[in-house]
């Protein structure tokens, strides 16, 4: 199934505030990998903005080199943005873009949060994912691509939940079609990265530990308990681990680079949760 292009360009433009990214839709039914599709685009000449949207991916890429699994019925795409940063500062697009998608969605009535650092939630299970890819030239990032991957109606795993699923029984639907969750993703792509350039990274971090589902969480790291109370300004993950030396109760702070550490997830058996 391809979006209806009519449909996705009419809830964009219903919802469209600014017009900071000037997409361009490149719509298709199955791509090996919206990424890989949108980098040869870019390659071609397709300038920023340019937007790749599918419902399958055969080869779809997650974090660290993983395989993201892409079925029939999710929202698959990719935009290229023009990012003008350090290349250590990568992250910063990725959490921009969970951030700004998050607050969408809850704007929209759908109780989505953030598990560090690239994953969005929805009753403590995931809807989906980002993956950001960069071309870097002398130390700055040259050109980068934005992947985002939503559980539409597509089959989920166990820690999984897709919108379709949590929708059901619901008088309501905050989300009406895959062309309405696509413009709100990327209207939500547009406001991080608005919000990332124009108002700065202090501003953008602290909406997305507001957003930060993993505050609070109790963690093992190395068979001793910590817990989690925020993310650095280098987006690693802030941790107070507690000790005890001859009864003395001592605290010690650790900064976590992203991989290092599984935050997990909940598993249910429930096939219509919500």
């Amino acid at each position: 199934m391809v979006l209806n292009r009519q449909q996705l360009q009419a809830a964009l433009e219903k919802g469209r505030k600014s017009y900071f990214l000037p997409f361009s839709l490149h719509l298709f039914q199955t791509v090996n990998s919206t990424n890989q599709i949108l980098w040869e685009l870019l390659n071609q000449g397709a300038k920023t903005g340019s937007v790749v949207i599918a419902t399958q991916q055969t080869a779809g890429r997650g974090q660290w080199g993983r395989q993201w699994i892409s079925p029939t019925g999710g929202l698959y795409l990719s935009v290229a943005v023009d990012a003008q940063l350090d290349a250590n500062n990568s992250y910063q697009l990725t959490f921009a873009t969970a951030w700004g998608i998050a607050k969408q969605l809850q704007n929209c009535g759908v109780s989505v949060g953030i598990k560090w650092p690239n994953d969005l939630i929805l009753e403590q299970r995931k809807l989906g994912g980002i993956l950001t890819e960069t071309k870097v030239q002398q130390g700055k990032i040259s050109q980068a691509v934005i992947g985002v991957g939503i559980n539409w109606n597509n089959p989920v795993p166990p820690t999984g939940i897709n919108l379709e699923m949590w929708q059901t029984g619901k008088e309501l639907k905050p989300i009406s079609s895959v062309e309405m969750l696509a413009a709100q993703v990327l209207l939500g792509i547009e406001s991080g990265i608005h919000c990332l350039f124009e108002e700065g990274v202090n501003k953008l971090l602290s909406g997305y530990v507001d957003l930060l589902a993993n505050m609070g969480d109790r963690i093992q790291l190395n068979n001793l308990p910590g817990i989690v109370v925020g993310v650095t300004h280098t987006g690693e993950l802030h941790v107070r681990m507690e000790t005890s030396t001859n009864k003395l109760a001592t605290k010690q702070e650790i900064y976590l680079q992203p991989g290092t550490i599984s935050l997990g997830y909940r598993q249910s058996s429930d096939s219509c949760p919500g």
